[in-house]
């Protein structure tokens, strides 16, 4: 059976992390209220910001930018892209 949580970012129940995806209190906190749907989100995310920024994640800076983001997307109203993006057609 698969865990719930009722996510921060749906807004709704929904299917929960197997295990913290990210090491300390904010990965605590995103095992806690962040479903896996979410999650998939910021990876997404993530990547975008990695290649538009073109960060190196093994960086300290890049990865403290990363950090700052993913707590921005899950808690504090979002993570915007850069005014440059312009999203690919689907």
């Amino acid at each position: 059976m698969s865990r719930k949580v009722n996510c921060i970012l749906l807004g709704k129940e929904a299917e929960g992390l197997e295990y913290a995806p990210y090491p300390g209190e904010l990965g605590q906190r995103i095992y806690d209220q962040v479903s896996k749907e979410a999650w998939q989100r910021w990876l997404a995310h993530q990547t975008m910001l990695i290649n538009e920024y073109r960060l190196t994640p093994i960086e300290p800076d890049s990865r403290r930018f990363l950090e700052q983001e993913m707590e921005k997307f899950f808690f504090a109203g979002g993570s915007a892209a850069p005014q440059e993006f312009v999203p690919p057609e689907q």
